[in-house]
């Protein structure tokens, strides 16, 4: 009885082990507007560990709130999650739905380069996904998305008084979110699919 108690234990460790390496945490990186609403609408996907807002795909490293505008970087934010329990497909869907890709100004209130949406790949499946993922949002909307899909590049991580500022700062963020209009522009938009697999919404 010991012995099979022994190699049953075994191999539970070996699947738990197994099931470990399966579900590795990866990373998803998005563009779309305010860093602080992306980070907020991305902590309530299931599946999601971690978000941290930042700079991407600008000309100077290590940017800043003052200089990232300058330097053509855009307002992003850098998602780990777990593959097991949410797919980057399902990612990329509740990331269409919660902007609005058809506007290449920028998004909503914040107009500017800085707040326009992308998808950064890492790797060539996320490119190809993303890429299918754009088609799909453009066939349901009937007009054309201007989300700019490209390989990621550097992600520099926001000053600290960003990040989580919608639990840091929970009434001036609700204030912002509603003044800017991004609720009712998202609805407009997508209708019925509005902010799709993004709890409370």
């Amino acid at each position: 009885m010991i012995g099979k108690l022994s190699a049953a234990l075994v191999f539970g460790l070996a699947l738990g082990g197994a099931t470990a390496q399966a579900a590795e945490p990866e990373v998803a990186i998005f563009a779309g507007g305010c860093f602080w609403c992306v980070e907020s609408d991305f902590d309530h996907v299931n599946g999601v560990i971690s978000t941290v807002s930042g700079y991407i795909g600008g000309t100077n490293d290590n940017p800043t709130y003052q200089d990232h505008t300058a330097a053509n970087h855009r307002e992003a934010v850098r998602i780990e999650y777990d593959p097991a329990k949410v797919s980057y497909e399902q990612l990329l869907t509740a990331f269409f739905r919660s902007v609005d890709p058809t506007d290449d100004g920028g998004q909503f209130c914040d107009r500017g380069h800085s707040y326009t949406t992308a998808v950064y790949a890492v790797g060539d499946t996320q490119l190809a996904e993303a890429k299918k993922a754009k088609a799909e949002a453009q066939a349901a909307l009937g007009t054309t998305v201007v989300t700019e899909v490209v390989a990621a590049p550097t992600f520099w991580p926001a000053e600290d008084y960003h990040q989580d500022y919608y639990e840091k700062n929970p009434l001036r963020y609700k204030y912002y979110r509603s003044a800017c209009g991004r609720d009712d522009r998202i609805r407009d938009v997508w209708g019925a699919a509005a902010m799709q697999g993004i709890k409370g919404s």
